[in-house]
């Protein structure tokens, strides 16, 4: 079986484009046209300079001594949070401006949940000199102020999404239904793996970056390029796609995929789709997502921004529907200690998001020779306002 994505756009079952009509000769064309665009001779010299100079690439592979004594085995951080704005999302927004310019495109719209794409967006705008509107949860709004703030700063223009659970689902639709009223003028840099074909291979080989760096990096310190597991956090699942993507096919690396459980599985205040979803469509692709039996979205919750969504890219959906990635649910309490032992422990304060991906090793089974990545997706200074809150309850 091969887990990449084939010729029509699907992951297995899952994937395609279920778009409305205004949107097909967009859409269409990208599938069209992204594999040259990206393989360009030009593109490509632009994309590697800026990740090298611009975005601070290669990200270090940290070997985690006090964690791996702690667990007993070896565990390597890839550290995304050290990038250019402070996550993995400034891999494919670099990718996605070159191309916007490429079509010709003046005008960019985003979602964020956490914060973390829409400042990379407006980054690259900034640096590039593009108009950007971002569109973001009435409440992520709140829960990720220092975030919003960047936004405005670059000079991005941060809507208020006011429906539906005022997460990132809403902040997606409402996106969306910009791109259907200003077609011609307008890219959308979606954030993750989600979307319509070409958007989750496109954002995947964006990020693909990550897992090409770990290869040479876990070569020099291990002398083989294959670990023996490979553990990230997935909402929509970009950071993890970037991690997994050499690796696919190679079934002696295993795949965790950790997933946001909220406050239980089953208290109805969770976002693990993998355990609650089933197979429907969702903002263009067939995936797993949570609904009710006649098909309406079921609202997810988590205490981390970036993970409060009711599907999973259809990537993921096929590597976890197919048994080649094993998903792990974390609760918003198991991931906040994880955050706190992580930075106690090796001084490194991460995302909430990334902090499920840690709190996953008391989930797992491993064995002391194992060499275990965890993909360090971004740093916590987003995050401070929730961790000092809780800090205060102990």
């Amino acid at each position: 079986m091969t887990y990449a994505i084939n010729t029509k756009g699907y992951y297995g079952e899952f994937g395609g484009a279920f778009i409305p009509e205004m949107l097909y000769p967009n859409v269409e064309y990208l599938r069209n046209n992204y594999l040259d665009i990206i393989n360009e001779e030009g593109f490509q010299k632009e994309f590697r300079s800026l990740l090298k100079d611009y975005v601070g690439r290669p990200s270090p592979l940290y070997f985690a001594k006090r964690l791996s004594a702690q667990y007993k085995t070896n565990i390597f951080l890839k550290r995304e949070d050290l990038n250019h704005t402070g996550a993995h999302k400034i891999n494919n927004t670099i990718g996605q401006i070159l191309l916007a310019q490429r079509i010709g495109k003046k005008r960019i719209i985003a979602e964020t949940g956490a914060g973390q794409h829409g400042v990379a967006t407006a980054t690259v705008c900034a640096l590039m000199g593009i108009e950007c509107i971002v569109y973001m949860g009435e409440i992520d709004i709140k829960r990720q102020a220092p975030n919003v703030a960047r936004m405005r700063m670059l000079g991005a223009k941060v809507v208020p999404a006011k429906s539906g659970s005022k997460t990132l689902k809403d902040a997606t639709n409402e996106a969306i239904r910009d791109w259907i009223n200003h077609p011609e003028e307008t890219h959308y840099i979606i954030g993750s793996v989600v979307g319509p074909h070409p958007y989750p291979d496109m954002v995947a080989i964006f990020q693909s970056v990550i897992s090409e760096e770990m290869q040479w990096q876990l070569k020099e310190q291990i002398g083989s390029p294959n670990p023996d597991m490979i553990i990230a956090c997935v909402g929509g699942g970009s950071n993890a796609a970037g991690a997994y993507f050499h690796y696919l096919d190679n079934t002696d690396v295993r795949l965790v995929a950790v997933e946001a459980a909220g406050l239980g599985v089953d208290t109805g205040e969770s976002a693990a789709t993998s355990v609650l979803g089933t197979k429907g469509i969702i903002h263009g692709s067939r995936t797993l997502l949570m609904q009710t039996p006649d098909g309406q979205i079921v609202e997810p919750y988590s205490i981390s921004a970036g993970l409060d969504y009711p599907g999973i890219g259809p990537m993921h959906a096929h590597l976890i529907d197919s048994g080649r990635a094993e998903a792990v649910s974390i609760t918003d309490k198991e991931a906040l200690d994880a955050a706190f032992h992580l930075t106690r422990i090796e001084g490194i304060i991460p995302a909430l998001e990334t902090a499920h991906a840690f709190a996953a090793l008391d989930k797992i089974k491993f064995s002391e020779k194992d060499n275990i990545v965890i993909n360090l997706s971004g740093r916590g200074d987003k995050d401070l306002e929730t961790y000092i809150k809780y800090l205060d309850q102990q």
